[in-house]
């Protein structure tokens, strides 16, 4: 079957019409930080503690009373290509900080 055709089968399919543009503008958008989270199938708290996102912002990104900037956009993204990466290199220390000394008995 040529691609003409399947598009021209699947515009004629009565039980799965395709959407209009008024259905389409009717949709309503999920923001990223949303999607992400609930991929991971984490509530709101687990994911802000596991990724170091302050709650309060993770709450305003979900809810579009705010939008992350850049940086938290390629963060988000960086959480949704590799989730437990991410968790990995947040749990290491910095590079070159030291431990504190033993406690002395």
């Amino acid at each position: 079957m040529t691609d003409e055709e399947v598009i021209a089968r699947a515009m004629t399919d009565p039980d799965n019409k395709p959407l209009t543009k008024d259905d389409a503008r009717r949709m309503k958008r999920r923001p990223r930080a949303y999607v992400v989270r609930r991929a991971l199938h984490m509530t709101q708290e687990e994911f802000a503690a596991a990724y170091s996102i302050p709650i309060g912002t993770l709450r305003d990104w979900e809810q579009g009373r705010t939008e992350p900037d850049q940086a938290n956009r390629a963060y988000l993204k960086v959480i949704a290509v590799d989730p437990e990466f991410v968790k990995r290199a947040l749990a290491q220390r910095p590079t070159g900080q030291k431990r504190a000394p033993a406690a002395a008995d």
